[in-house]
C-alpha cells in the first residue's frame, strides 16, 4: 500500500476509512457532546476540543497496541462495565434538579468532562481502531489519515449533540442507550465468558436487561413515581440472581432447568432460583419504608 500511494486502491481505501469514521464517530461524538453540556457555555469548545485531541492520542496509541490489547484478559468485560459507569454518569441529573428538569446536565468541571471523554473514547474506540486498521491495510498514512478525519468529525458532532439536546432533552436517553449497547457488545465478546454465553442461550437477554437497566437507571429514576422508584433496584437485582444461578450451574454442575432435573435437590435448586428472591425483595421494600419513616419522623421533629 505504501508504495502505491496516491493510487486508485489508495484512494479506493481512504473513502472506506471516510465511511467508517462517518458512521463509528457517531456515537463518541455523542459522548463527548452529552459531557461537554455541563460545562458554561465558554468551557463547552474548549472541552470538545481539548477532549478530542486527547481521545485520538488514545487512538494513536491504541493503534499501535490493538493486537495486545485485544489479548488483555477480562479487557472487554472491564470496558463494558466502564461503559455502564460512564452512561450513569451522564443521565445522573442534578440533586436539587426536580422531575421537571431532570433532563438537566450535571455540574462538571473541564478536567472532570475532558478525563470523561477520554475514558469513554478510549474504551468505545476499540471497533473504530480495528475497522480503521484494518482497511488501511498496514498503510500507517491511511491510519493516520484516519484518525485525523474522525477530529473534525467529532468536534462539529458534539457541537450537533449539544445543541439538540438544548431543544430535545431526550437526545440524552438516546446517547444513554448507544453507551449501553456498547457496553453489552463489548461484556458479550469478552473471549472468556462467550463460551459460556454459547452454552447458556438464556443468559444473553438477561445480560442484556441488565446492563440496559443499570445504565439508563438514573434517567428514569428522575421520571417515576416516588411509589415505583424502588423497582430501579429490585429489577437488576433480580437479573443478578438469575446469572448467579447460572453460574453456579456450570460452577458446580448443578440442574437448574426444572424439565431436565433428575434429583430432589435439583428441584429445590430450582425453585429458590425462581421464588428464593421474594422473602429477600420484600425485606427489602420493608427496610427501604422502616428507613423512609424513621427519616420523615426526624425531619419533622426537626
Amino acid at each position: 500500500m505504501e508504495s502505491g500511494f496516491l493510487s486508485a486502491a489508495f484512494f479506493s481505501s481512504l473513502f472506506s476509512i471516510v465511511l467508517m469514521d462517518l458512521v463509528l464517530a457517531g456515537d463518541n461524538a455523542l459522548v463527548i457532546g452529552l459531557t461537554a453540556r455541563g460545562l458554561p457555555r465558554d468551557k463547552q469548545r474548549m472541552a470538545i476540543v481539548c477532549g478530542t485531541l486527547g481521545a485520538i492520542v488514545v487512538r494513536g496509541v491504541m493503534a499501535v497496541l490493538v493486537v495486545y490489547i485485544l489479548n488483555v484478559p477480562g479487557f472487554m468485560l472491564a470496558g463494558g462495565i466502564a461503559l455502564v459507569w460512564i452512561s450513569r454518569k451522564l443521565l445522573k441529573p442534578e440533586p436539587a434538579a426536580g422531575s421537571a428538569h431532570a433532563a438537566q446536565a450535571p455540574t462538571v468541571s473541564l478536567f472532570g468532562a475532558v478525563r470523561t471523554i477520554v475514558i469513554a473514547d478510549a474504551v468505545m474506540g476499540i471497533d473504530n481502531v480495528v475497522a480503521i486498521g484494518g482497511a488501511a491495510h498496514g498503510s500507517v498514512v491511511l491510519v493516520v489519515l484516519g484518525l485525523a478525519i474522525s477530529v473534525p468529525i467529532m468536534v462539529w458532532g458534539s457541537q450537533l449533540i449539544i445543541r439538540l439536546v438544548d431543544r430535545y432533552p431526550s437526545v440524552i436517553l438516546l446517547g444513554g442507550a448507544v453507551l449501553a449497547w456498547t457496553a453489552y457488545a463489548m461484556i458479550a465478546r469478552e473471549p472468556h465468558l462467550q463460551p459460556w454465553l454459547a452454552g447458556h442461550g438464556a443468559t444473553r437477554p438477561v445480560l442484556a436487561t441488565l446492563v440496559f437497566s443499570l445504565s439508563l437507571a438514573p434517567w428514569y429514576m428522575a421520571r417515576l413515581p416516588s411509589g415505583v422508584r424502588p423497582l430501579v433496584r429490585l429489577l437488576p437485582a433480580l437479573l443478578v440472581w438469575m446469572l448467579a444461578f447460572e453460574a453456579a450451574a456450570s460452577i458446580w454442575s448443578v440442574q437448574v432447568d426444572r424439565l431436565l432435573a433428575t434429583a430432589s435437590g435439583q428441584y429445590v435448586v430450582e425453585g429458590l432460583r425462581w421464588i428464593g428472591w421474594l422473602p429477600l425483595a420484600a425485606a427489602f421494600l420493608w427496610l427501604r419504608e422502616r428507613a423512609s419513616s424513621s427519616s420523615a419522623r426526624l425531619h419533622h421533629g426537626r
